[in-house]
């Protein structure tokens, strides 16, 4: 069976498309089959091979070799098989090429949809395949329309959604804007790939960075993270595998063109870009500069700092809206609580005042157990006897009667607690301001070094 410039379809739809030629012969043959089962029945067993050399499309049709013929359509007598082939015996299954040219109308019309249809998964799987390996990338697109508040952004061959979670606060496109964005995901749907892009991302800035720098893809300079709020703000962390080059100014770049030109791309989001350091206490300092920071508490178990600076830094640490602790507390990955001199020094007596105010505790032993590290009352509570018997002065009897009057002080806390809010409908307000991503502070905003804007 020969098929009019097939070979020549299939090698165009293969190079305007990005089908696999295979793929494509692939669909032919199953359509042609499913052509010659529609004209001669689903019992026939047909074998569909296609020679790309010539064009030609042989289909072969099975036959047992019978003695007795009692299903004509799937059996040959053994005196028709001898002529075709004089070594066959009863039982051999023969195969007899067979002229397709009597399909008919809707055999034809059968094998036209088939193809088709396979074309069509075969493109929408050419698609899934060449953008699931550019995951991860940043692509240049034109917004062809919106949504429901989602841009549907042309990417040539197909087209990309960028949602509007993943949408810049305050940035607006119309139809014919060239847009570039970072592709978050790609979904294999039955309708067809789905390319989830994104300008929110931190990657996205990542990734801005790594065009724009060229010790980052020679692996000099290492991205360590990156933290933002789109739009407003974001913090970028890297370090340097060569100590002649700063991270800090490559990023820059002379006169600052580097950074300038990533900020340009995100309409004029501000930019600090910090040194990673390996000693997570001083890369925390980093990334709360330029405040000045008196010292800093690490509880490792709970993955929590406590960031202790000058009064008069207090602003500048915790940033307008508590965004520039809450930026550094995502580019570290710890949990970090900001308080100011005069507030650690109040809070660190009324602790010492809790301990001297145990029935069973005085001045004395409050300062050996200070010493040892029980700051308080409430941190008692997590100690053992076997923990108190290391302090100074306190022995087995007198460590069950230090955790005995600490469960009492517990016990008569909680109860006032609970009256308390039961009386009010609200917890007892607390002068702990721990912030670990967010704050209720309003705060004026302060110039900060290393900040770049457009």
């Amino acid at each position: 069976m020969v098929i009019p410039d097939i070979k020549r379809v299939i090698e165009q739809v293969s190079r305007d498309r990005g089908i696999d030629p295979d793929i494509l012969v692939k669909a032919v043959e199953e359509a042609v089959k499913s052509a010659a089962k529609k004209k001669f029945g689903n019992k026939i067993e047909i074998e569909v091979k296609y020679n790309p050399e010539t064009g030609e499309m042989d289909i072969f049709q099975f036959r047992e070799v019978a003695e007795d013929i009692t299903e004509p359509e799937v059996q040959i007598s053994f005196k028709d098989a001898l002529r075709l082939d004089p070594d066959c015996e009863i039982g051999d299954s023969l195969g007899i090429k067979t002229d397709a040219g009597a399909f008919g109308r809707i055999a034809a019309q059968s094998a036209k949809q088939v193809i088709i249809q396979k074309m069509k998964d075969a493109e929408r799987d050419a698609v899934y395949t060449g953008y699931i390996e550019r995951k991860g990338e940043i692509i240049n697109g034109i917004v062809q329309r919106v949504e429901r508040g989602s841009l549907i952004v042309n990417l040539g061959h197909t087209e990309g959604i960028l949602p509007d979670r993943e949408q810049v606060p305050g940035e607006t496109y119309r139809r014919g804007d060239r847009i570039r964005a970072y592709i978050m995901d790609v979904l294999h749907d039955s309708r067809g790939p789905q390319i989830i892009l994104s300008r929110t991302h931190p990657n996205f800035l990542i990734c801005l960075f790594k065009t724009e720098v060229p010790e980052i893809n020679e692996g000099i300079v290492t991205i360590t993270g990156a933290a933002r709020e789109p739009g407003i703000r974001a913090k970028f962390a890297v370090s340097s595998n060569d100590s002649d080059i700063d991270p800090v100014g490559a990023c820059v770049g002379m006169k600052g063109s580097r950074v300038q030109s990533v900020v340009q791309e995100l309409r004029g989001e501000k930019i600090d870009i910090i040194p990673w350091h390996v000693d997570p206490a001083k890369f925390v300092c980093n990334a709360l500069a330029p405040a000045v920071i008196s010292r800093v508490i690490i509880d490792e178990s709970n993955r929590s700092m406590e960031v202790i600076v000058p009064d008069d830094s207090l602003s500048l640490a915790i940033g307008k809206g508590g965004q520039n602790v809450r930026l550094a507390s995502k580019l570290t990955r710890w949990r970090l609580d900001v308080k100011s001199e005069t507030q650690y020094s109040k809070d660190m007596q009324q602790a010492y005042e809790s301990l001297v105010a145990l029935p069973c505790v005085g001045t004395g032993l409050a300062d050996a157990l200070y010493e040892k590290g029980f700051f308080s009352a409430d941190e008692l509570r997590k100690a053992s006897v076997a923990d108190l018997i290391q302090v100074r002065g306190v022995s087995e009897e007198k460590a069950a009667e230090i955790l005995e009057a600490v469960r009492n002080r517990h016990s008569g806390f909680s109860k006032r607690t609970r009256a308390e809010k039961s009386r009010t409908g609200h917890p007892p307000l607390s002068g702990r301001a721990e912030i670990s991503g967010a704050t209720d502070t309003d705060l004026p905003d302060v110039p900060q070094e290393n900040v770049f804007e457009k």
